[in-house]
């Protein structure tokens, strides 16, 4: 199991983790800020556990984010 981490509130909407994970990643239509699927929120980071075979996409995912807001252990 992995653990994806997003700081959303410093989110810029740039599109790179939906491009990189479309299956984690969706794009709200309300603020323009990525939306992590699943996950919950907790003092401002919202997180996700996944099994392993979604790492790959969603490190690059973390890779491509311009702000560095999207973490993955």
């Amino acid at each position: 199991m992995i653990t994806i981490t997003q700081q959303r509130e410093k989110c810029i909407g740039c599109n790179y983790c939906v491009e990189a994970a479309p299956e984690r990643w969706r794009m709200s239509k309300r603020d323009g800020r990525s939306t992590l699927v699943d996950a919950k929120e907790r003092r401002g980071f919202w997180s996700v556990k996944v099994n392993d075979d979604e790492r790959e996409a969603n490190e690059k995912a973390a890779k491509l984010c311009p702000v560095k807001i999207i973490h993955v252990k």
